[in-house]
């Protein structure tokens, strides 16, 4: 690994555990997701997982199930991204779980060529759609991201 590829790793790392506190706020009790998008070393926006803006902030239902219209951290920030003048083509994504099928479709489609996560999924057909797409994929274990903070 060269001196450019070991910078980019510790900023991936750097990146990956903010998201990891970001994720604390959810309001979903089951998992809580956070992502953030990030574009010339400047996070242009970020989000977690919980219900549309308006709604109660109340993830689950009374048998504990996700209720069908809780957005991922993925839609969020690239929602938000929507909203505001900023531009995701290019730019990396950090989030803390694999994204979905339908989240790496909107990921695809806002232009992002890079994601970074740190939570295995037993699914692995968003991940695989994403490598599909030639955007690039990779793993970094939270131990490991944490452990490093450390050193």
């Amino acid at each position: 690994m060269d001196a450019t590829q070991v910078k980019q790793l510790e900023l991936d790392k750097r990146y990956i555990r903010m998201a990891i506190i970001w994720a604390e706020n959810s309001y979903c009790q089951r998992r809580k997701v956070g992502a953030l998008i990030v574009k010339e070393k400047m996070i242009i926006s970020d989000g977690y997982n919980g219900t549309p803006s308006g709604f109660e902030n109340v993830c689950e239902d009374e048998n504990n199930l996700t209720k069908p219209y809780v957005l991922h951290a993925e839609a969020n920030a690239i929602t938000k991204i929507a909203r505001s003048n900023n531009s995701s083509d290019g730019a990396t994504m950090y989030v803390t779980a694999a994204p979905c099928i339908e989240c790496a479709k909107l990921i695809i489609q806002a232009g992002i060529k890079r994601v970074i996560y740190s939570e295995k999924y037993r699914l692995e057909d968003g991940i695989n759609l994403l490598k599909r797409a030639g955007i690039e994929v990779l793993y970094l274990e939270p131990e490991v991201t944490a452990e490093k903070q450390n050193k």
